[in-house]
């Protein structure tokens, strides 16, 4: 099987896929929380695509022993008569690559309830381009999701987290550059939130 992998998200190459032990959770229970969340936000329908085979009676799960040579995922929602999608695919297995799509969509959720005004929507980035435009369109996670450190995390926490995953991430280490760009970038955002 494939994933309809929209065409406007780059993919993560096999060999800088991460293996990521953060995540203490099921593959049912990070679906089930992927379904919460995006009843939260008000989704009026959507569906998640994977490389594995789904359920016969229940379509939206994989089956739990699922392993894909593709850990891959895509939430597709629609909302207020808008399209959206969201897509991880940075970690070796599925699993993972779902949890951090519901932290995405919940993090997107907390910052949208806000009493704050900006220009857009929270989830303005997660908008699909309609058919006849071209418009890249990128989901990453949160930068405290990238480092794995809860969102408060203190300057020291964040360090930490950084400097235990850059050194399996550098590329003098067999990692990769995107990664390890990928983690300093998560790192700098979160030390100048904790600074501010």
């Amino acid at each position: 099987m494939t994933i309809d992998w929209p065409p406007q998200f780059p993919r993560t190459s096999a060999e800088d896929r991460q293996p990521n032990n953060r995540f203490d959770t099921s593959l049912r229970q990070s679906i089930d929380d992927l379904a919460d969340e995006l009843e939260r936000v008000g989704a009026d329908d959507w569906r998640l695509e994977t490389a594995a085979e789904h359920q016969k009676r229940n379509p939206r799960y994989p089956y739990a022993d699922a392993s894909p040579d593709d850990p891959g995922a895509v939430v597709r929602w629609t909302m207020d008569g808008d399209q959206y999608a969201a897509a991880c695919d940075a970690y070796t297995r599925l699993r993972d690559n779902i949890r951090s799509l519901y932290k995405y969509i919940h993090e997107k959720r907390k910052m949208e309830s806000r009493p704050v005004t900006t220009g857009e929507s929270e989830f303005a980035n997660a908008r699909l381009p309609p058919a006849d435009q071209e418009i890249a369109v990128e989901a990453e996670p949160p930068a405290h999701v990238v480092l794995g450190v809860d969102p408060n995390a203190g300057p020291e926490d964040i360090r930490q987290a950084y400097r235990r995953q850059a050194i399996d991430a550098h590329p003098d280490n067999g990692g990769s550059k995107r990664e390890f760009r990928r983690l300093k970038r998560a790192k700098e955002q979160l030390l100048e939130e904790v600074a501010a």
